[in-house]
């Protein structure tokens, strides 16, 4: 995976905004629903799916647009609420995969799925 740049990437989001005047109706609720939207949009494409099919989309151009247009959208309404939010993003999935650590010690969860608290 290449280096994103999320400056570059928000201010370009930001501009798009601004152009269009939308801030006015992007307020962190709004952008919420927005992101679970867009993520419940990218569950839809795999919703009837088989599980086997699933790992074999990179073959079906069609199928692998509608995926990157929607992980597309996720990802511009969680840059927006990081923007506003004023988040420091690596620091806080940083953060958070020491917590994720801490919760799934690799001697109970190698292999396992079942969530921290049944381990």
């Amino acid at each position: 995976m290449k280096p994103i740049d999320l400056k570059s990437l928000t201010e370009e989001i930001q501009h798009f905004v601004d152009e269009r005047d939308w801030e006015q109706f992007h307020s962190l609720k709004n952008l919420a629903i927005a992101l679970s939207v867009e993520s419940s949009e990218l569950l839809e494409i795999f919703q009837w799916m088989r599980e086997g099919d699933s790992n074999h989309l990179q073959l079906d151009e069609k199928v692998r647009e509608k995926i990157e247009d929607e992980v597309a959208d996720v990802f511009i309404y969680l840059l927006r609420i990081v923007s506003k939010t004023q988040i420091d993003l690596e620091s806080s999935v940083r953060k958070k995969m020491d917590k994720n650590v801490r919760k799934y010690p690799v001697e109970l969860a190698r292999g396992n799925s079942k969530k921290y608290t049944e381990l």
